[in-house]
């Protein structure tokens, strides 16, 4: 049985990865393949209920290093818990959210030290890494009017100022350009079916790197 390999969808809010996750899990159903669809945070029972403590708006009065911890132990769990045993099993594993968003969100918007966060993150990690980050991007400013157009409430982080959004946004495309190798920048600015497109070729050429048919 050939190992899976792992894809992971980021960037922006309101850039559309919930149709882009679903869309590109329909693509690789129906090519044959096994497809486990998981979230940060989240992914397993006690992930989710760090994230509900994560982006619950009433956690005001939580300290940067607590929420990088928390974001760190939710992973740790998610990775030996559900990501390592569903590569083993060959599945492709699509994860709505990873470590980028980490040194985005922590780093580059918070301010938290970036060895600092390394060091929570390799913990965590223990080694393991995707094989690529796909990241939608999308003005911030744009992507609030999208989040806002959905009709529901705003959850803790994206409540935060919008130029904390912007600086999450930067995060993104500094990580793309320092790893050009596994990351990938989409303009998710442009229409659904263009997106998709950009992403599709993306998957593809991730198929015949790790030599499965497509």
């Amino acid at each position: 049985m050939k190992k899976g390999f792992m894809v992971v969808f980021d960037g922006s809010n309101g850039a559309g990865k919930t149709t882009v996750i679903n869309e590109v899990e329909k693509y690789l159903i129906a090519k044959g393949f096994d497809v486990l669809l998981t979230r940060e945070p989240g992914g397993t029972e006690i992930g989710e209920r760090i994230r509900e403590i994560l982006l619950d708006s009433s956690s005001v009065k939580m300290c940067h290093t607590t929420e990088l911890m928390l974001f760190g132990a939710g992973r740790a769990q998610h990775i030996q818990e559900k990501i390592k045993p569903a590569l083993n099993r060959g599945q492709i594993v699509i994860s709505d959210r990873f470590d980028a968003a980490t040194f985005s969100f922590q780093h580059y918007a918070r301010g938290i030290e970036l060895a600092e966060i390394i060091q929570i993150n390799n913990l965590a990690l223990n080694g393991f890494s995707p094989e690529m980050n796909i990241i939608l991007d999308l003005d911030p400013q744009e992507g609030l009017k999208r989040v806002k157009q959905r009709s529901q409430e705003l959850d803790r982080l994206e409540d935060e100022k919008l130029d904390f959004l912007i600086r999450a946004r930067n995060g993104y495309l500094t990580q793309a350009e320092e790893k050009p190798n596994t990351f990938k920048v989409v303009d998710a600015s442009k229409s659904k079916e263009s997106v998709l497109e950009d992403v599709i070729k993306i998957i593809d050429s991730l198929l015949i790197e790790y030599a499965l048919d497509i």
